[in-house]
């Protein structure tokens, strides 16, 4: 595995977690601090925002610049939390397991190249440790009724495209 492929992992995994911490911005925002799922919400924004911190730190340690559509993300994540937060409760939780989904697979698939190739254990180990909290965030969501949510399959389906062309696009640009 090449620099240039490790910089890839590192720009779009951080620029992932910045996305989740937007997300939750927005929900937070719409939904305030006493609505239903926002304890949850906020714990899970808690993490995201330490995700994203050893994310940035390790673009600074090594020279990975971050995408260049940060600023698209920033404003798509808080529109997309504050979005499905307005729908409902069910449906930011929605959001979040469709979110989750794609980057528990995500992450499933760089663990797979770092492994294979015995390449940077420092990075596969941080992903390991993150795969393992977005699957609770996920669990968590279905757990609190993401699935009762206004046209689920829809939402979830949308929304999973969205992060599949997301993480495709910040690999790149």
């Amino acid at each position: 595995m090449t620099k240039p492929d490790l910089d890839r992992m590192i720009r779009v995994d951080q620029a992932g977690e910045f996305g989740a911490t937007r997300i939750y911005e927005g929900q937070l925002a719409v939904m305030g601090d006493r609505g239903p799922h926002s304890g949850e919400i906020a714990a899970m924004a808690r993490q995201e925002e330490g995700h994203r911190a050893k994310f940035d730190a390790l673009m600074a340690e090594r020279g990975v610049r971050p995408t260049a559509l940060q600023p698209f993300w920033n404003i798509a994540g808080y529109a997309l939390g504050a979005g499905t937060a307005l729908l409902g409760p069910e449906a930011a939780m929605a959001c979040t397991a469709a979110v989750e989904t794609e980057i528990d697979k995500h992450y499933s698939d760089q663990l797979d190249e770092l492994e294979e190739s015995g390449a940077d254990p420092e990075l596969a180990a941080m992903i390991h440790e993150f795969r393992e909290d977005e699957r609770e965030h996920r669990d968590a969501a279905l757990a609190a009724g993401a699935e009762n949510a206004p046209a689920y399959p829809l939402l979830s389906g949308l929304i999973r495209l969205g992060c599949r062309a997301a993480i495709k696009v910040s690999e790149r640009v």
